[in-house]
This record gives C-alpha cells, structure tokens and sequence, in this order.
C-alpha cells in the first residue's frame, strides 16, 4: 500500500522566511512565463510542454527519498507554471467565469484537505515521510495554485481593483494567518495552509502589474523581462539553501 512506502527523512523544507520568500518568488515567475509563453508561441504548445516539464519535474521529485533543494523548487516553479496555465485555459477556453472557477477550485481544495486528513488523520508538512502523504501534498499545491490564479484575476479583473491593489489586498491576507500564529498561537497547520494559498495571488498580482503593459493595468516592464529576473532570484534563493541547508531540520 502507498502508506507503507517510507522514506528515509521528510521531503519537504523547513518552514523558514527563505521558503516564503521562495514561494512568494515561484509564484510570480509562473505568472509571468506563462503570460509570455502563450503571447509567443502556438497556446496549445504552450500548454502541452508545460504539461510534460512539469509531470517531469514531479516525477523527480518522487524519486528521490529525501528533500533536496533544487528538485523541490524545481518541482513548486513548474507546478506554477502549469497552474497558471490550467487556471487560464478553465477561463479562456472553456469560458468559465473567474468567480465560478474560484469557488470550483475552493471546492476542490476543500475536498483534497478532508480526503488528506480522514486517511492520515494530519495535514501536518512535518509530516510528509510516505509516499501517499506525499501524494496527498503535490495534489494540494497544484490545486492551491488553480485556485490562487483564478481569485487573483477575479479581483484583479472580475471586481476591476487592478494588479496592485490586488497585490497588496493578497499580501495583508498572506501575512494575517502568519501574524496570529505569531501573536495568537493559533493552529501551525492552519496557518500555514492559508498563508500558503494567498502566497499564489499575491506573487502572482504583482508579477502581472510588472510585466503587463498599462492597457492591461500593468507598468509595462515586460512579461519575458519580468521572468528572466524572477528566474535569476529564485536561483540565487535555491542556490543559497542548497549550499548553507538553512531549510533542512538538523
């Protein structure tokens, strides 16, 4: 059984500021490389290699028995990207409203957490050391990831508050579970899952006001820029963990 697949240590990192920064970071990128992509190639492609490097990146994830730096934020970057893309194509494509897609995806998520917590009774990260535990993760980020695209357009572009404002509106939301965990001791899985939901749009809301030119609300710095910058960050964060294993539990 999944269950009884073991590994040797846990394969995720320690929740520190670096792996919020990082986050925050791969979020904004798959914003950003995915707005590019679909502008400068066939969108079909787009979505197709995006697929396939990040079904990839998964699988090497799973392979390895043991958290390691480069492969897990290898694995995060990628799944925002193909997240952006699937949040997309649900609206573009399929003409679903970005509130109806929010509100679909929350189910969805909804579901994940009590299916996740009724067969290992935790939705514990210091947890994920079997293979279905981890299984039940990757399932919860590339769903937190549809849903935070979809809430972020929807305010940004359904409510007409616009990338920055949306920026800042999901950035006070990321910090409010992190600042009561810190005041009000309030539940550590709680808070972590909500701040990680809201990390989704409000990386993504500020990638979108950097990268899109001012007639889509934007600043006009450029998506391809945008990601090539965000890309350099975020290896320089992976490669700083990777060398000082600031994130990994002595």
């Amino acid at each position: 059984m999944l269950s009884n697949v073991k590994y040797i240590a846990r394969k995720v990192p320690e929740i520190t500021v670096f792996f919020w920064i990082t986050k925050i970071l791969t979020t904004a990128w798959g914003e950003s490389t995915s707005d590019y992509l679909v502008h400068h190639i066939n969108p079909v492609t787009a979505v197709i290699l995006g697929g396939i490097f990040f079904v990839t990146s998964l699988i090497v994830q799973f392979w390895v028995r043991r958290y390691i730096a480069w492969i897990y934020w290898l694995a995060v970057a990628l799944v925002a990207l193909f997240g952006t893309m699937t949040a997309d194509v649900v609206h573009i494509v399929l003409g679903v409203p970005y509130a109806i897609s929010t509100i679909f995806f929350a189910i969805v998520l909804a579901i994940v957490f009590v299916v996740w917590f009724r067969f290992e009774k935790t939705l514990s990260i210091h947890s994920i050391n079997t293979l279905r535990r981890e299984l039940f993760y990757w399932i919860t980020i590339v769903t937190t990831f549809a849903l935070g695209t979809a809430a972020g357009d929807m305010t940004a572009i359904t409510l007409n508050l616009g990338y920055l404002a949306s920026g800042f509106l999901f950035g006070a939301l990321f910090a409010l579970p992190l600042t009561a965990f810190r005041i009000f001791s309030i539940d550590e899985v709680l808070a972590f899952w909500a701040a990680y939901i809201f990390t989704r749009p409000f990386g993504a809301s500020f990638a979108d006001w950097f990268g899109r030119t001012p007639d889509f609300g934007g600043i006009g710095f450029g998506t391809g820029k945008t990601s090539v910058v965000l890309a350099t960050l975020i290896i320089l964060f992976v490669g700083y963990l990777a060398i000082t294993r600031k994130d990994i539990k002595n």
